[in-house]
């Protein structure tokens, strides 16, 4: 895949059809897999549960936490190895950003799985370098990772058995250099179980894939560290169905945090992204205007209903 218009970056401080889903990889002209029957997502919150699993791809080691809906009753901290909650749950990962591991965003990996998603975030063990996202170990990583999630979900006697939806694909999602990674999964080095991704703050990492994935970009206008004009040109090249939440006067990833005035804005639309495009879940679709929409943000939508 071309790369001609990617942005190098100064990043400072980190702030089916007949293919299985346990494969890992894919080709770009390879269609993705669709989603299962429509149905709504969970209405109410779950308690977290967390498993961390000791990984790797070749020589890259990946310490992958998975959070996911546990037993038990809502709020507090994740419990290490609890009973998973009673259903079946879609895939949804979080990369993160230069110089930090999963638990930097805590927020994001916890939302997700109280919302009734399965989210492995790895930690990189490279994460300050920005030359393993530009050649595409990140996003293979993040493909091994998700591979390594879905077969849980077939393994007899494993936790996960029976809980994992391999039907609907799965979700990617990062910031920063996580972003970067996510975009490259629909791009340079795509993986056609990607439904649903949701790169923040990223730029452009090159020529869509051609993937069947519902897109939805987020960043701050005023981001001194990835170029928000570069994002805005990956969204442009993009078919429907896409979104851009534009966190207006914004930085880098303040968005990200629950102090944050229009925190409620990233949280609700990134959620519903995820309910929408893993659940098929309709009313989640026609909530992200309302979602996105405050005095400090602007969004912008193509949709293709």
């Amino acid at each position: 895949m071309s790369m001609r218009r990617r942005t190098l970056l100064g990043l400072g401080a980190a702030a089916a059809t007949g293919m299985s889903l346990l494969g890992s990889g894919a080709a770009a002209g390879t269609p993705s897999p669709r989603m299962a029957a429509p149905r709504q997502a969970p209405t109410t919150q779950f308690a977290i549960g967390v498993r961390q699993f000791s990984w790797s791809r070749g020589n890259r080691r990946l310490t992958t936490k998975i959070f996911y809906p546990a037993s038990g009753t809502a709020g507090g901290n994740p419990i290490p190895n609890a009973p998973i909650a009673d259903g079946i749950f879609p895939v949804a990962e979080w990369s993160h950003g230069m110089g930090c591991t999963s638990d930097c965003y805590a927020s994001q990996t916890h939302d997700l799985a109280s919302a009734g998603f399965i989210c492995p975030a790895p930690s990189f063990s490279d994460n300050t370098n920005i030359g393993s996202v530009y050649n595409g170990n990140w996003s293979k990583d993040v493909s091994e990772v998700l591979t390594r999630t879905l077969a849980l979900g077939a393994t007899a006697g494993d936790p996960f058995a029976g809980h994992i939806d391999t039907r609907a694909g799965v979700g990617v999602s990062g910031h920063s250099m996580g972003g970067m990674t996510t975009h490259g999964l629909l791009t340079a080095w795509p993986d056609n179980r990607i439904v649903a991704a949701v790169p923040v703050a990223c730029v452009d990492m090159g020529n869509p894939a051609g993937l069947h994935a519902n897109v939805l970009f987020i960043h701050g206008d005023h981001d001194p560290t990835c170029d928000y004009n570069s994002a805005r040109a990956a969204y442009a090249e993009l078919p429907s169905p896409k979104a851009f939440l534009t966190h207006v006067g914004a930085d880098h990833g303040q968005y990200l945090t629950p102090d944050y005035r229009y925190y409620a804005q990233t949280r609700n639309t990134f959620l519903d992204w995820f309910r929408w495009s893993l659940y098929g879940d309709t009313a989640a679709r026609d909530r992200l205007r309302g979602d996105a929409t405050s005095n400090g943000t602007s969004w912008q939508a193509a949709l293709g209903q």
